[in-house]
């Protein structure tokens, strides 16, 4: 009886006229798929880099017109409210120039001791609310004359001024803020034309009394004017006089 020897290899089962070579595992030889996958993956991300630059000029473009509307309604709004408040000047101001005329009433009754019991306080309440809207009267005599804020009605010379003062205030000027809606009516005087001025030392006492009474007579002068122009302005608002 044989026995087995141990240990006996096997060989596999090779196909008849096949060599040994064959038997071996084929796996060991590279695909061409795995050869042409590197060369894809390049491609691949080319393609997505170009896309990703895409992507951001294009959020740059609307990044900028993003800004571009913003800075446009900025400058919209800005406009819309200047504008508005420009508006409201013009009517405030409108309101106020046609109230002028009833202020003017009632600083003459406060002149003439007329502005007492209840209209006093209707006048006071009338010119609180117009200062509250802004409205602010100017002009006083002896001030000097600015053509800009001064509307000069009457003219005369006086030897006791430098320059052209404001001797009389016929009506009084408003303004609201820096826009005059009426300059101050007002008589002014001048310099009497070659005019020396008065010596401080020792002197002629006859000629400083001289210029003393020309002074004394121009300023009467100037009163007297400035009445008849404001008793004309009177007549002729209530309907002129009665002719005899």
């Amino acid at each position: 009886m044989t026995e087995e020897t141990p240990g006996f290899d096997e060989k596999p089962d090779v196909p008849s006229g096949a060599t040994p070579e064959d038997a071996e595992p084929q796996a060991a030889s590279p695909s061409p798929e795995g050869a042409a996958a590197p060369a894809g993956d390049a491609s691949q991300n080319v393609g997505l880099v170009a896309q990703l630059d895409q992507v951001r000029t294009a959020l740059h473009e609307r990044t900028a017109d993003l800004q571009r509307l913003q800075a446009e309604y900025q400058n919209y709004r800005r406009r819309v409210e200047r504008d508005r408040v420009a508006v409201r000047e013009i009517a405030i101001a409108n309101l106020l120039t046609e109230l002028l005329p009833v202020l003017d009433d009632i600083g003459r009754a406060r002149e003439h001791g007329e502005l007492v019991g209840g209209f006093k306080s209707v006048a006071e309440s009338l010119e609180t609310v117009a200062a509250k809207m802004g409205l602010q009267q100017f002009g006083k005599e002896g001030e000097p004359f600015d053509p800009t804020i001064h509307e000069a009605l009457m003219h005369s010379y006086a030897p006791d001024v430098s320059e052209t003062m404001c001797v009389a205030i016929l009506q009084p000027g408003y303004r609201i803020g820096e826009r005059t809606i009426r300059p101050a009516r007002v008589a002014v005087a001048e310099p009497q034309p070659g005019a020396q001025p008065a010596k401080a030392e020792g002197g002629d006492e006859n000629a400083a009394g001289g210029s003393a009474d020309s002074a004394n007579a121009a300023n009467a002068a100037n009163a007297a004017n400035a009445a008849n122009s404001v008793n004309a302005a009177n007549d002729k608002e209530n309907g002129g006089p009665e002719e005899g």
